[in-house]
């Protein structure tokens, strides 16, 4: 009787490999944030600020590195990003302009789930109206699109700055707050709906990773297979304001966090065998987000003691990379 050979294993392809481990990565960094130092005492109230704490740079992560993504795909370049956009900018205007018309009194005692839900649609209406026309008609020229978002970002810090002058010192440290990046203390009070929202979106990002595939290919290649461009535009765009709303909310603008992000996420998968695809792309950057944070947070916060440093090292090493991408000319 012949020799039956046995089912041979399947061996893991690199990319799911090299994304197993970013996600065991993520899972050892979040168990050393929750374990490390825990001796006596209330375990259960110190894990649970430990926890939200961990939630909330688990979400501002996932929802940068994946918007950072997006926006890279619709634009079709490699340098762009929602902040750089203007997008931040308008989150800071309206910061501002809520200060100024309600006071110190009624901006603090604005509901957070009915201001974030407010500040999500009219981010998203005004990146529809503004850069879904620019966008839609599949944008080439990089040096035009980056132009218009360093206008828009200097016409909405432009308003921020011209409204800020009429506070009172009060005022202004109020909206300072609301507009300063502060990994050490991020807003609890709109985690749960933000991290629903970062879910969803995330969620729905995947989902529409073949048409993302596609649209990468260039406007005129993905009209000709059968994508609507315009109708992908706007429900990518719409995406990108959800998540960026979720980080801003949830910490304060990030300028060049998801530059880095996405940097890191196309050069651990994008030269694997279908590492370029968007089905690997977007879950490596939402991983690789939420691996830098809880890392650069655990070694600021338990090694230096520093509160609010991680965030500047964030934008000086972003701004260094923006500049280094600009001038090799790595926009694709």
């Amino acid at each position: 009787m012949a020799d039956i050979a046995p089912p041979r294993a399947r061996i893991a392809s690199p990319l799911t490999l090299r994304l197993a481990g970013l996600a065991g990565l993520l899972l050892a960094l979040a168990a050393l944030w929750l374990l490390q130092g825990l001796g006596g005492g209330n375990w259960s109230f110190i894990l649970g600020l430990r926890a939200q704490k961990l939630t909330a740079l688990v979400t501002i992560g996932a929802s940068v590195g994946v918007a950072t993504v997006l926006f890279q795909t619709v634009s079709g370049n490699r340098i762009l990003t929602p902040s750089i956009m203007g997008f931040d900018a308008l989150y800071g205007l309206m910061q501002v302009l809520l200060v100024a018309g309600l006071g110190i009194v009624g901006f603090a005692q604005l509901p957070a789930s009915a201001k974030f839900l407010t500040e999500t649609a009219l981010m998203a209406g005004v990146a529809l109206l503004l850069f879904g026309t620019l966008l839609r008609g599949g944008a080439r020229d990089v040096a035009r699109t980056i132009l218009t978002g360093v206008i828009l970002g200097v016409l909405f810090r432009a308003g921020q700055g011209l409204v800020s002058r009429t506070l009172d010192p009060n005022d202004f440290a109020v909206v300072q707050s609301a507009t300063f990046a502060n990994f050490g203390r991020p807003r609890g009070e709109v985690l749960g709906i933000g991290m629903m929202a970062t879910f969803a979106a995330c969620t729905a990002a995947i989902w529409l990773s073949p048409r993302l595939d596609v649209m990468a290919l260039g406007r005129e290649k993905a009209v000709t297979l059968g994508l609507n461009w315009g109708r992908m535009v706007l429900g990518v765009l719409a995406l990108v304001a959800v998540l960026v709303a979720v980080s801003t909310a949830l910490v304060g603008p990030l300028a060049f966090l998801g530059l880095i992000v996405a940097g890191l996420a196309h050069a651990a998968v994008g030269r694997l065998p279908g590492g370029a695809r968007h089905g690997a792309l977007l879950p490596a950057a939402a991983l690789i987000g939420p691996v830098l944070l809880i890392g650069g947070q655990w070694l600021f916060e338990r090694l230096l003691g520093a509160q609010a440093t991680l965030s500047v090292v964030i934008e000086f090493a972003g701004g260094m990379m923006f500049l280094a991408l600009l001038l090799k000319g790595k926009i694709r």
